[in-house]
């Protein structure tokens, strides 16, 4: 992976004040037939010791691209600009070596498919014994107990059998056990969790919400919760970022969000979700499809698929800006979009948009 030259610093030492995580200016380019395209652009994010961050959007708006490129996942030919700082370190900076001791210790990471991300020829507990002599340097009788251990605190019964069985023989919520197992083995202060809950069943996406929960409170870690799920999302997360096309789209509370979003795309996001109770509606789905990075719209992405699109929309990129207490918001209309305090649907934003034209 390829790193942007970075503009000259004064350094700087982590203190009681600083943000446990934080993403400043960050950007992810892929090589592209005329040269590098932008991916994820200008994200700003912070994560406070103990807290819980949800990263959501539909699929191809940057989430995974973007926690990936900050942990140096991607390979080469990817590049990155901006500071990722882990307690005032900044992680772009680090060698090889120095990152693959912060990956897996002291940053923790659940990926998607844990199927695929285990390895189908190792067993069981040569992984999690790999894990605990990298970066706790745990081996032989000491590796074994903790590993037991580990495998009890995420729910896997019989753990000394288990320790000796391969992936294939664990069903996907096990498998999925097991990568949260791997996570923990280094005692991470951060736990990235990506789609942690996708493939499985909802009974079993009940069992791993709780055993994160119950985990985090347990730990005080923080928590970054990757997802396209607001029901997850809600479940587990403080503090909520919508990504749309790569760019952070507006920030709040999660109870401020669900109840009150600003930005239009969030509105939509929450106008297709159906609800429990109350009278029958018709969801009302956000019309058209993400764009490609390779084709991104002059000014506001989302201007395309906006209902309140206003003529300078499509011109002029909007900045993330106050938007209410603890809240941040990308859009032209923000003054707009305030007038209305219950959830609009699109129609309903169509025609706010008459009144207020």
């Amino acid at each position: 992976m390829t790193v942007f030259p970075q503009p000259a610093s004064d350094p700087r030492q982590a203190g009681a004040h600083d943000p446990l995580l934080e993403l400043r200016d960050f950007g992810v380019a892929f090589p592209g037939r005329d040269g590098p395209v932008d991916v994820v652009r200008g994200i700003d994010l912070t994560l406070s010791p103990g807290e819980a961050l949800g990263i959501v959007g539909e699929s191809g708006c940057g989430k995974s691209v973007t926690w990936l490129a900050a942990l140096r996942l991607l390979g080469r030919g990817v590049a990155t600009r901006g500071a990722v700082r882990l307690q005032g370190m900044d992680l772009t900076r680090l060698g090889e070596r120095e990152i693959a001791r912060v990956r897996g210790g002291r940053i923790g990471l659940i990926f998607q498919d844990p199927t695929s991300s285990l390895n189908p020829v190792q067993r069981i507990g040569t992984q999690l014994g790999e894990v605990l002599a990298l970066h706790r340097g745990l081996r032989g009788a000491a590796a074994r107990a903790e590993a037991l251990r580990l495998l009890d605190r995420v729910g896997i019964a019989d753990a000394q059998r288990r320790l000796g069985q391969y992936p294939h023989e664990f069903s996907g919520g096990m498998n999925q056990r097991v990568m949260i197992a791997l996570a923990l083995a280094g005692q991470p202060e951060v736990l990235v969790a990506d789609e942690p809950t996708t493939a499985l069943d909802a009974t079993i996406q009940a069992q791993i919400l709780d055993l994160i929960r119950d985990i985090r409170a347990e730990t005080g870690m923080g928590l970054v919760l990757i997802s396209h799920d607001l029901g997850v999302v809600a479940d587990l997360c403080d503090r909520v970022a919508v990504m749309y096309a790569g760019r952070i789209v507006e920030t709040a509370p999660t109870a401020e969000l669900l109840s009150r979003p600003r930005h239009p795309y969030a509105r939509g996001l929450l106008a297709a979700l159906p609800t429990l109770t109350g009278p029958r509606r018709r969801l009302t789905p956000i019309p058209g499809t993400v764009p490609s990075p390779e084709a991104m719209p002059e000014g506001c992405a989302f201007a395309p698929r906006c209902p309140i699109a206003a003529e300078a929309c499509h011109s002029e990129v909007p900045a993330l800006t106050y938007a209410g207490q603890d809240r941040r918001a990308a859009c032209l209309r923000l003054a707009e979009t305030a007038l209305a305090d219950a959830v609009l649907t699109p129609p309903a934003m169509s025609a706010l948009a008459e009144a207020l034209s």
